[in-house]
């Protein structure tokens, strides 16, 4: 049987076991709900060829541990203008971007309600303005996501609104530029994705045990809860009449932005469910992104370094 810590509150189970002669209950097992109800993996699609997702978070533009070269090496990557003729091929055959929050490093210490100076005004714009340009080429290539996350200059309680357009003057301009919400549900070619910017497995870790961050997120899908902590020790809004956070369809693909290293893991359900767990490195820590192949549901880590290219 599961040991206590295993479960946070707001985890809805059920109890199998027996009274005692002192009426005390013993718990013999703890029953729950399991993966949900999956759709068919591309349904209504024949995908013969491989396509590809990046999933690609913690950028932190702005932030001391923030690499400019390394960011544009990645935005050449993706369009095509880097690399040899196979990973040319291959990045000709990503469809789309998500990046998984944590975009930009906001200079906190200026948000005191005070006037600000130019130079001020200046300092707290520039990342801003140095993301606009990275993803204004990304956008003139191919369709991505930005989702808002837990430092990125937007509401605190889940779910996080999308990052308003007026921050990105350049990339908003093309239809192929997506501010979404935090979590955030999509399809590509009947391939199901769901994810979020890091915030309810961080809150998970604190409250509960697990040998690997793939262990809690795979428990979210059982107790078929995104956040189960919130509102309790994780910030969300209060709704009356829904809970947005219940996991009504089992996802193809579930990622988690944000984490301190890559891992990767594929869940089988007892129904025949099949789900692809990432976790996503902060790319600002690690240089690195993550591809999924949306045909195989395989995945890599893709790792870009300027150590050869400086000094």
């Amino acid at each position: 049987m599961p040991s206590p810590s295993t479960y946070v509150t707001g985890v809805v189970v059920a109890l199998h076991g027996k009274e005692s002669s002192d009426g005390d209950f013993y718990v013999q097992s703890i029953l729950e709900a399991g993966l949900s109800p999956q759709r068919p993996l591309h349904s209504g699609y024949n995908l013969k060829d491989n396509k590809y997702i990046v999933l690609v978070s913690g950028l932190m533009v702005g932030s001391g541990q923030s690499n400019p070269l390394q960011l544009q090496l990645l935005v050449d990557y993706l369009t095509g203008h880097s690399g040899d003729e196979q990973e040319q091929s291959l990045a000709a055959q990503i469809v789309r971007v998500i990046i998984a929050g944590d975009s930009v490093d906001i200079q906190r210490s200026l948000l005191s309600g005070q006037p600000l100076g130019l130079k001020d005004q200046a300092r707290l714009t520039e990342p801003i303005k140095e993301l606009d340009l990275a993803l204004t080429q990304l956008a003139a290539a191919m369709p991505f996501d930005i989702m808002a996350g837990p430092n990125d200059p937007a509401n605190f309680s889940l779910p996080q609104q999308p990052l308003h357009k007026c921050l990105f003057s350049g990339a908003s301009t093309y239809n192929t530029f997506v501010s979404a919400t935090n979590p955030h549900q999509f399809e590509v070619d009947g391939v199901c994705f769901l994810g979020t910017s890091g915030q309810n497995i961080h809150d998970l870790e604190k409250y509960s045990d697990a040998k690997e961050k793939l262990d809690f997120m795979e428990r979210t899908l059982k107790w078929r809860h995104l956040a189960p902590t919130s509102p309790d020790t994780l910030g969300c809004y209060p709704f009356t009449d829904r809970d947005p956070f219940v996991i009504d369809d089992c996802p193809h693909v579930y990622f988690c932005g944000n984490q301190k290293k890559y891992a990767s893991r594929l869940l089988k359900g007892s129904e025949g469910q099949v789900v692809r767990l990432v976790c996503i490195p902060r790319f600002c820590e690690t240089g690195s992104a993550v591809v999924v192949n949306i045909r195989t549901l395989e995945c890599h880590l893709l790792t870009l370094s300027t150590s050869s290219l400086v000094g």
